[in-house]
């Protein structure tokens, strides 16, 4: 396959950036999207030119480190999948990708397609644990919770923190991402105990890094890998608007 690559390009935090325009001969169809870029950047390096720049680590779909706005999408036109998983196959011989970072305020860029996701992490420190005393803590095995209780922590602690979903919506909001990291603990018996302090925590430093508010539109799960689910949104609201009532009180 021979393909374009229209890459953004951006030196430093500070620096304005521009797309760059690559092209690039000899490419598998069973290539991942990384390896590709891995292949450029050989190139590159052959010609002592700076390669591009790009967050990566276990390329099997579980770390979220692959972020790239591709075509328009987070991740590519693949639904389901990250970068890593998605394969050139995708795409058509000879056709332009275009390549681009996360955009977003509370993801500032560090070096061309590579994002400062840090943001995410504070909004975890901020709440999203659980406090317990070892010695007095009964077996969470040994706690009985009904399987569609279970299933649904589950399929909230699917979420990998890629921010995929900030990158989607129109406004930045992180509401998906904080409403799943919220709800994998408030739906089990160890993290009902801080669920209301822990959601006024946790909304309150998504605040505070810059994210959007949610306008419900729905592209923060559409473009979900994981397939999150936009009711995680609902059961953080109700959990933080509790809290705020209750302590009104």
């Amino acid at each position: 396959m021979k393909l374009t690559l229209k890459i953004w390009r951006q030196k430093n935090t500070n620096d304005k950036g521009a797309f760059k325009t690559y092209d690039i001969d000899g490419v598998s169809p069973d290539m991942s999207f990384l390896e590709m870029i891995d292949v450029l950047n050989e190139q590159l390096i052959e010609k002592d030119e700076d390669p591009v720049h790009f967050d990566h680590d276990c390329r099997e779909g579980i770390c979220g480190m692959c972020s790239m706005y591709i075509n328009g999408e987070p991740h590519g036109p693949l639904k389901g999948v990250t970068t890593c998983q998605l394969h050139m196959r995708s795409f058509s011989d000879g056709e332009t990708i275009t390549i681009e970072p996360w955009r977003a305020k509370a993801f500032p860029v560090v070096k061309d397609l590579a994002v400062d996701r840090s943001a995410f992490d504070r909004v975890i420190q901020a709440g999203g644990y659980v406090s317990v005393n070892t010695g007095g803590t009964p077996d969470a095995n040994e706690i009985p919770i009904p399987k569609s209780v279970a299933d649904e922590a589950f399929d909230a602690a699917t979420c990998i923190g890629c921010g995929a979903c900030v990158a989607a919506c129109k406004n930045a909001s992180a509401m998906l991402f904080v409403s799943a990291k919220i709800s994998q603990l408030s739906m089990l018996p160890q993290g009902q105990v801080e669920k209301s302090e822990r959601a006024e925590k946790m909304v309150a430093q998504m605040d505070a890094e810059g994210f959007g508010a949610c306008t419900n539109t729905g592209a923060c799960s559409a473009e979900c890998p994981k397939g999150i689910d936009l009711k995680n949104i609902a059961r953080m609201n109700r959990e933080y608007l509790g809290s705020k009532m209750g302590s009104s009180n």
